[in-house]
């Protein structure tokens, strides 16, 4: 996605269709994330997601079901996914001014470029970390 600064129009939803959205406005950045829980909630590999302002983010079809928890960093995170086919969409973090879209449901994922690495030393020794791009190290994995 060369353009991430720039307003832009992106639609999505979960693998079953019961759940459609649509994102307008301007990428905040973009992150692959190695973190414990998303590799949890995608199954062992890290995240790719968009940053958005919360705003930007419109459900236009069915509604996603919400799983709240609290995260490393002691605030509240909810994970927001489809009831039906359990397809990871979206989700916020407590007192962030931004709404993350996950990248595996846009329908054209190929836009998504990362420009940045997160939690790095929590990823297994076989997940690729991309150095080219400004990477955290965050804790390093149990």
């Amino acid at each position: 996605m060369s353009q991430q600064a720039d307003s832009a129009t992106f639609t999505g939803g979960c693998h079953c269709g019961a759940v459609r959205y649509e994102v307008v406005g301007d990428t905040l950045t973009a992150a692959t994330c190695h973190c414990r829980d998303c590799q949890y909630a995608s199954g062992g590999a890290p995240a790719h997601a968009l940053l958005f302002a919360p705003q930007a983010l419109r459900v236009v079809q069915g509604q996603a079901q919400e799983y709240t928890y609290q995260g490393d960093s002691g605030n509240t995170v909810v994970r927001s996914f489809c009831p039906a086919c359990g397809t990871p969409l979206f989700g916020h973090t407590a007192g962030q001014d931004y709404v993350i879209v996950k990248v595996g449901s846009l329908d054209d994922p190929g836009r998504f470029r990362s420009q940045m690495t997160l939690w790095a030393g929590s990823a297994p020794a076989w997940h690729h970390i991309d150095r080219s791009v400004p990477t955290y190290e965050g804790k390093a994995a149990g």
